[in-house]
């Protein structure tokens, strides 16, 4: 299995700026497979410690910062000498030592010669519980599920992705049934590595969704292990809710779908945890389509997706065959199957910061914004190849952006005032003109 971010992380090696590197991303989307392939790939040794499962290591981190005695400290644990410059120092589940976390400051201060790089699961929840942490002198790696690009890879169909990125639009034309049910399998499996190897290895379908099942139980009993006790039920009913907020007409998130009665100050808390997980995506609202969007976000309007499409196809229990054949539930539910795909695809591309539209009178809705280098460009997402768009074409209308994408499972074509985008090439818009 290859991932893009394999290239990202080489070019981190050869930085002349290099500092330590955290990975963030959820739990199960392959952090640890990659740290190892890549040191695997591109050093002579490699120093790796898990702080979850060998928590004693804690302590060389306990009395001070001498990154030599914190060098020979590991090198005495893990029987192995090491240089610098031929050997990567993986630290895993980081957020279980804070010190550990602090260190990073002063192995790029006192130390930059080495190569150390950090990942965590629940990282982005420790560093909101007074984690000390090394502001500017870390850099930062986002990992999330495997693209439908990498999921093409994965499944020995390089050769098609290489058609999606070469946007070799005749032969995409040629291979496009191929490429559906390429995605349609992908709405199923999703991008969770484990899951994505079960489906190349044996080609079953139920034992992917018995690994999807686990992984989502993994992620309850992380709930109950790591969230204030307080907020646990809501973070349960929040999470739950997810997939009916999607399967309503208009996405907006409604808090009364999580209960009669529930209000925003009562599920803030455990929003943000999900978010912090790396367990959702939340897309704002904006009032106006200008740069930058942040500054014209409405965070009281929202829509919450799920990091990966597969746990979304699980959570609702959605069969194989309603979705690789199609059925009545899955014509209903795939308007929104078909937002997390494009979701889950725009946030993968590190340049995009996503957000919608829609007017004060919700008499039209963009499904995305993105910004994108200088320009704002809506997103419209079709589930199939209906290309009526009415509230994109009243929006450009209004606000005369420089591109418009409408992404459907019509064949790409460009128009006066539109591009439609295949689906399974939206892994490619910023490539697109």
């Amino acid at each position: 299995m290859e991932r893009a971010q394999l290239n990202s992380l080489i070019q981190w090696k050869n930085s002349k700026t290099r500092k330590p590197l955290i990975i963030r991303g959820a739990r199960q989307v392959g952090k640890t497979w990659l740290m190892k392939e890549f040191a695997k790939k591109e050093y002579k040794k490699s120093i790796y410690i898990n702080f979850e499962s060998s928590k004693h290591l804690k302590n060389i981190f306990a009395n001070d910062f001498n990154i030599n005695r914190i060098i020979t400290a590991l090198q005495i644990e893990t029987g192995i000498l090491f240089e610098a410059k031929n050997t990567l120092i993986i630290f895993d589940e980081i957020q279980e030592a804070a010190s550990a976390i602090t260190s990073l400051k002063y192995f790029y201060e006192n130390a930059p010669e080495y190569h150390v790089i950090a990942a965590g699961s629940l990282l982005g929840v420790a560093l909101h519980q007074q984690t000390s942490f090394p502001v500017g002198k870390v850099n930062f790696l986002d990992l999330y599920p495997l693209t439908f690009s990498e999921f093409l890879e994965a499944g020995g169909q390089k050769n098609l992705s290489s058609l999606l990125i070469n946007k070799d639009w005749n032969l995409i034309k040629t291979f496009k049934q191929k490429l559906i049910e390429s995605l349609r399998q992908y709405y199923y499996v999703g991008g969770m590595p484990e899951v994505v190897s079960a489906l190349c290895d044996n080609n079953d379908f139920n034992e992917v969704r018995e690994i999807q099942n686990r992984i989502l139980q993994g992620y309850e009993q992380d709930f109950s292990k790591h969230a204030p006790i307080e907020i646990v039920p809501k973070i349960k009913l929040l999470w739950n809710s997810i997939p009916a907020q999607l399967a309503k007409e208009n996405r907006k998130f409604i808090y009364g779908v999580i209960k009669k009665g529930a209000r925003a100050k009562d599920y803030e808390i455990a929003i943000a945890w999900l978010i912090n997980c790396g367990l959702i995506h939340k897309v704002s609202r904006v009032t106006k389509p200008s740069m930058p969007l942040k500054a014209y976000a409405d965070f009281s309007a929202f829509k919450l997706f799920l990091v990966d499409i597969g746990l979304l196809s699980a959570m609702c229990n959605i069969d194989v065959k309603t979705l690789l054949k199609g059925n009545a539930i899955f014509e209903e539910f795939k308007g929104a199957i078909t937002e997390q795909f494009v979701l889950q695809q725009l946030v993968a591309e590190k340049n995009f910061n996503v957000y919608y539209w829609s007017a004060e009178k919700s008499t039209a809705e963009i499904d995305f914004l993105i910004q994108y280098k200088d320009r704002v460009i809506p997103v419209e997402v079709k589930a199939e190849e209906n290309l009526q768009a009415k509230s994109l074409k009243m929006f450009c209308q209004k606000y005369n952006p420089q591109q418009a994408i409408r992404t459907s499972m019509s064949d790409y074509r460009k128009e006066s005032w539109l591009i439609n985008v295949p689906l399974y090439a939206i892994n490619e818009l910023q490539n697109i003109n």
